[in-house]
């Protein structure tokens, strides 16, 4: 292993620990982005229950996760969980007034659920964990831990896991309510079921990875290669040059 594939270790723990604690809350969106991602079903089945109107239900879902999306945008935020929550409303929404069935609201988001949780150990699996795919990029180290930090794999490995077998857990939860429950049944469960299982993967990915090596910077790697390389063509063009010749001579 060369200098270059050894993780940083330079960072305190303190440190190390705060920076993941940051690329968790940018990557997952924080605590707006669970607001974002519970209101509108929260929103459909407090509707639901008071007045079982599918059509209400649904209007006021999607003009929530509308707002929410203005919202973000009006103040030059990222906008990326806001649109998941108004695309996962929009299937929501059109799949129930496509079958008559309020529930039916929910099947979308809850065959996403267990479609993500597949995701999450068929590429453990594989061996490239879907954790550290999505959080690679923020932590400014891509693909670098696969070959050149295995212990930071390990951890994405832990992590991806964790998220496989929580969401997984959640789905054996919620498919059996679809079937025998009601629809203000189900939608009360999914929405207690929302923030819970989400915080405790977040959490046990927080403490794999502030055990884990450092992340390799492998963009500041690159800097570092290009700004070498421009400096030896700086000087091969110093000394190619008839000025250099000539200083060479005379020294």
């Amino acid at each position: 292993m060369t200098s270059l594939d050894k993780p940083t270790d330079n960072t305190s723990a303190d440190d190390a620990r705060a920076v993941t604690e940051a690329a968790l809350f940018e990557a997952f969106g924080g605590v707006r982005g669970m607001v974002e991602t519970v209101l509108p079903g929260l929103l459909f089945v407090t509707i639901f229950t008071i007045n079982k109107d599918l059509h209400w239900s649904a209007i006021a879902a999607l003009a929530v996760s509308l707002v929410l999306v203005v919202v973000r945008l009006a103040m030059k935020d990222t906008v990326k969980h806001a649109f998941s929550g108004v695309f996962g409303v929009v299937f929501g929404v059109v799949f129930a007034m496509f079958t008559g069935n309020a529930k039916d609201f929910y099947l979308p988001g809850m065959l996403y659920t267990l479609g993500l949780a597949l995701a999450y150990i068929v590429t453990t699996l594989a061996g490239v964990p879907l954790i550290g795919l999505i959080l690679g990029p923020v932590f400014k180290e891509n693909l670098s831990w696969r070959k050149r930090n295995p212990g930071r794999k390990k951890a994405y490995a832990k992590a991806s896991w964790a998220w496989g077998l929580i969401l997984l857990a959640k789905c054996a939860v919620l498919f059996p309510l679809y079937w025998w429950a009601d629809t203000t049944q189900l939608g009360w469960v999914l929405v207690a079921l929302k923030i819970p299982p989400f915080l405790l993967a977040v959490w046990l990915t927080w403490v794999f990875l502030a055990k884990a090596p450092a992340p390799i910077d492998v963009f500041a790697e690159m800097e570092a290669a290009e700004a070498a390389e421009a400096a030896a063509r700086a000087e091969e063009d110093e000394q190619a040059s008839p000025a250099g010749g000539r200083h060479r001579r005379d020294g």
